[in-house]
């Protein structure tokens, strides 16, 4: 009863907030703000410089940016020709990648074999950390769980405030390292507590690729195919790095600005991961899919998937906000490089596990979303599928829960969280503080009895 009281009062206050604290939306378009950081073609405000990843969506032509097919950078070398040389060489891209994010170059052999040993010894948690941290108080939300790991292993470090490079790398690559155990761990502890599943913790065999421990540890019998590790792998040499400016490493960077530890750093990351325009991208992907399978009878029917389409922008489907999942990003606008190197590797996937009829859903409507946006709606610039319109099929394909997706792709990520910390650290010593203008109006004080 007394928190229903509550409910009801703080729904009165909200009120209050809401009848309050708008503000008149001109007021930006006369003082020139930049809503998001973005100009209305989409470019990002220039607020940094990194060395680390290089986002390309556009060539000068004449004086002129014109638009061109995306391309994606680490450390000035094309992750194309980054996964072409592991699929040539039938090795794992993740850890290569990782080496490279951090130490600006890629590793020969002998540095390859070093560098996978050295997160093969750390890939170890506390003792009873699994059992005093992970398995208590278990959360709905896998990432709240991530976050309150990341904080807790702060407990366990005799070191956690120091910010010299050299403990933030070995705290970097610490967190690297045990990620995927504190994500799948985080998982059974739910599916055990919130979902009445069997419990399986499952030690990593420290002779296994990232990819393999999740699909290992994740499942009961711990058996997986050779492609389904490696297109797996392939997700997280795209997902490891993309920019300072998506949300989570500029959040990354700012916290890392103030001087606060690497474990404080990387929760403050994870919680900006969480939100569904950003890294919970892929599961609104999944749930519009589900829907659109759902109401769409014919799959091959393209004017059916269309007119669907078309329901969904007019806020009319789904889930009324005139959002097509997985179509458009902020920076690409011909193409997102990681979902054309993605999308071959996910036609493997389904032909191997039987899902090609919706695999051809998938494709149709890649192409047909671009044509219903652009005729409902007024255009800066193209939109295209990105990474998050495919991730989460791959996802399902290899049978990883929903609650998953966005710690795997946090698992991914934490290398470019780290590169651009350890950089933030050695090259910028101002804390981050960009200006607000304030559009309030001067009042007096009113005396309680007088107002």
């Amino acid at each position: 009863m007394a928190r229903h009281y509550n409910d009801e009062r703080v729904r009165a206050l909200a009120q209050v907030c809401e009848a309050n604290g708008n503000i008149d939306k001109e007021l930006y378009t006369k003082y020139d703000v930049k809503r998001g950081l973005r100009d209305l073609s989409g470019a990002g405000v220039l607020t940094g410089l990194t060395d680390i990843c290089e986002i390309r969506q556009n060539k000068i032509v004449d004086g002129k940016a014109v638009p061109t097919d995306g391309k994606l950078f680490y450390r000035g070398i094309n992750v194309e020709d980054i996964i072409k040389g592991c699929i040539k060489d039938n090795r794992f891209g993740f850890e290569e990648v990782v080496y490279l994010l951090l130490f600006s170059k890629l590793p020969n052999e002998q540095e390859y074999k070093d560098f996978v040993q050295l997160l093969s010894d750390f890939r170890e948690l506390p003792t009873h950390f699994v059992r005093d941290v992970v398995m208590k108080a278990s959360s709905k939300d896998m990432m709240n769980s991530l976050a309150r790991s990341v904080l807790t292993l702060a407990s366990y470090d005799h070191n956690a405030n120091d910010i010299s490079i050299d403990n933030v790398l070995r705290q970097c690559l610490e967190i690297i390292s045990v990620f995927p155990l504190l994500s799948v761990y985080s998982y059974h502890a739910y599916n055990h507590y919130n979902k009445g599943g069997s419990l399986y913790i499952h030690h990593p065999d420290k002779n296994l690729s990232t990819a393999e421990i999740i699909l290992k540890t994740l499942r009961p019998d711990q058996q997986y195919t050779p492609l389904e590790a490696q297109v797996l792998d392939m997700a997280l040499v795209l997902h490891a790095e993309h920019g300072g400016g998506n949300n989570s490493t500029f959040t990354t960077c700012v916290v890392t600005s103030s001087g606060t530890d690497t474990y404080s750093a990387i929760a403050a990351a994870l919680c900006s991961l969480k939100g569904p325009k950003h890294g919970g991208a892929n599961e609104k992907v999944m749930g519009m899919m589900k829907d659109i399978k759902k109401n769409v009878k014919d799959w091959k029917d393209e004017e059916e998937i269309s007119a669907y389409l078309e329901k969904i922008v007019d806020k009319q489907a789904y889930d009324n906000a005139g959002l097509i999942y997985g179509i458009g990003h902020a920076v690409y606008s011909i193409s997102d490089p990681r979902a054309r190197v993605f999308k071959s590797f996910v036609e493997q996937l389904a032909r191997e596990k039987g899902k090609m009829k919706e695999y051809g859903l998938y494709e149709k409507i890649e192409r047909l979303a671009p044509e219903v946006i652009a005729k409902k709606r007024k255009m800066y610039k193209g939109v295209s599928a990105n990474v998050d319109f495919y991730s989460g099929f791959v996802y399902k394909i290899l049978g990883l829960p929903p609650e998953l997706y966005t710690p795997i792709f946090a698992v991914a990520r934490i290398a470019g969280w780290s590169a651009h910390r350890i950089e933030e650290l050695m090259n910028v010593s101002k804390i981050i503080r960009p200006a607000y203008m304030s559009v309030s109006q001067e009042r007096p004080y009113t005396n309680m009895n007088d107002r």
